[in-house]
């Protein structure tokens, strides 16, 4: 969760605007060739032709970890390592052997953020040190899912505590548990929160596979900072049981991936119907495959509205090049732009309905958990006043969930609001322009909108400064529709191989 949201977004444009003057385009990227960042088909590919094994790529990716997020820049990126993975590994090297394959994830490796259930010998702690004890009892349904379809889970990944929820001053990136995790990219710039350890980890070639949470901005903007593909999906799209809460109105796990096919291979692993889920999916959606639509040639004769103030020449196309150049490219690549004015609604209300939500489900969520010191928000306040963490942060967030009273009624004509204003801005905004999706640069307002309504969207690498500050641009559309914003983002990455890997600069 990223309550600021739009005001870290704006700082993040001012952090890269810092660079923009005078900056060349980005390169194209050589093809990548070094195991750390293999996609998961050539690592399928690899393991079938005998050229290499589920248990070397834990292996490797466990010596970088080690190299390079431990030690070295210390990007600090992963919170725990899983001591089963390589016995998982051998487990699944056998089934290979045997001729059985579960699907495109068999051998390869995932890492989890901090907040999704594993009954193995790690914690899920949220980054809290309150909830350091006795394991999960479960797995959590999306890693049910992903244990099914072969994924080696090789660990847990750093975030801002209570998923940036614990106190509006704590650095993005921090929890008590897990400390300060950095950008690879440029090591004194924001990961971004709350799932920056997720977006840390796949763009430093820590795993092939992350998945982050979102309630409010947590997966896209780490997935901006840290130039990584960030998918967050219509919530209720895949499960939340087994995963810490925060508002389940807008709570949603997705993919964090270093293109978008491995973001759609981990969509399809992910999901489900999960009787446990409130949220009920069309049943059209049952069995989709994500990677159905992605073809060079996906963004010919599609409709995409772009904030109306890159439509001419004039102070946005100075201030932001590369999000000018992404358009070009899009354009070329066969899609019509249409300029279009998106409206940003205030939402009152939103830090007082994610404090009842954070009120209400937290209880819930500990009585799932047994071995741990706290069951209770008022205990958890009581544990981080008297331990919280070395860097002495508050918490704030915590106090006013511990001091906001609870009323049902409130609670849900709160939600209504907030989720049925953002959603019509949306709705509105396709409709009237017959859009099949929008595209924007970070640096408007609207991106909680699309969060706020429960709607999808996918942040792409559109590029870096010399500074070394990945840009992106961000595409979002109708409630359901990530099929066809995954194919959209396919075709522009297709068109613009714009991502690049991190440089590890001070």
């Amino acid at each position: 969760m990223d309550v600021n949201l739009k005001g870290r977004m704006t700082r993040l444009s001012a952090i890269v605007l810092l660079s923009i003057a005078g900056a060349a385009h980005a390169q194209t990227p050589a093809p990548e060739s070094r195991l750390e960042y293999l996609s998961v088909d050539e690592l399928g590919k690899r393991m079938d032709r005998g050229q290499l094994t589920a248990v070397k790529i834990v292996q490797h990716l466990q010596q970088r970890i080690e190299a390079l997020d431990k030690n070295g820049p210390a990007i600090n990126s992963i919170i725990e390592l899983n001591p089963d993975a390589l016995e998982i590994a051998a487990s699944l090297d056998q089934e290979r052997q045997q001729g059985r394959i579960r699907g495109p994830l068999h051998g390869i490796p995932v890492l989890l953020k901090d907040n999704i259930d594993t009954s193995d010998q790690m914690q899920t702690s949220a980054g809290s040190l309150a909830m350091v004890g006795q394991p999960a009892a479960q797995d959590a349904f999306v890693v049910q899912r992903l244990r099914a379809e072969g994924a080696v889970i090789l660990g847990k990944t750093n975030l801002s505590e209570w998923a940036n929820f614990r106190d509006p001053e704590i650095p993005p990136g921090w929890s008590g548990r897990g400390g300060q995790t950095k950008n690879p990219h440029v090591l004194s710039v924001t990961p971004c929160g709350s799932s920056s350890g997720s977006g840390a980890a796949v763009a430093a070639g820590f795993a092939p596979l992350t998945v982050g949470t979102e309630t409010s901005g947590s997966i896209i903007c780490p997935a901006s900072l840290n130039g990584v593909v960030g998918l967050k999906p219509t919530t209720g799209l895949l499960s939340r049981s087994g995963i810490v809460p925060l508002a389940p109105k807008l709570d949603t796990p997705g993919p964090m991936t270093r293109t978008v096919r491995d973001a759609a291979l981990l969509l399809n692993a992910m999901a489900g119907s999960d009787d446990a889920d409130p949220v009920k999916q069309p049943h059209a959606l049952k069995g989709m495959d994500y990677t159905a639509l992605l073809q060079p040639d996906s963004l010919v004769a599609r409709r995409i509205g772009y904030p109306v103030k890159f439509d001419a020449s004039g102070q946005a196309m100075k201030d932001d090049p590369q999000f000018s150049e992404a358009l070009e490219v899009m354009q070329a690549a066969g899609a019509t732009l249409i300029p279009v004015e998106f409206k940003d609604p205030d939402s009152p209300g939103i830090e007082k309905a994610l404090s009842m939500s954070f009120k209400k489900y937290i209880p819930k969520y500990l009585a799932t958990r047994t071995g741990l010191a706290v069951d209770s928000v008022e205990e958890i306040v009581r544990f981080t006043e008297n331990d919280p963490g070395t860097e002495g942060h508050g918490h704030a967030f915590l106090k006013q969930v511990e001091n906001v009273v609870f009323d049902e009624p409130t609670y849900n004509e709160l939600w209504q609001n907030i989720q049925r204003e953002n959603a019509a801005v949306i709705d509105e905004l396709l409709a009237t322009h017959q859009l099949d999706a929008v595209v924007m640069d970070v640096g408007s307002p609207g991106l909680n909108v699309i969060s706020l309504a429960g709607y999808p969207g996918i942040m792409m690498p559109s590029g870096i400064e010399e500074s070394g500050v990945p840009t992106s641009v961000f595409f979002f559309g109708a409630r359901w529709s990530e099929a066809t914003l995954l194919a959209l983002a396919y075709g522009y990455e297709q068109a613009s191989h714009a991502r690049q890997v991190p440089q590890f600069k001070p």
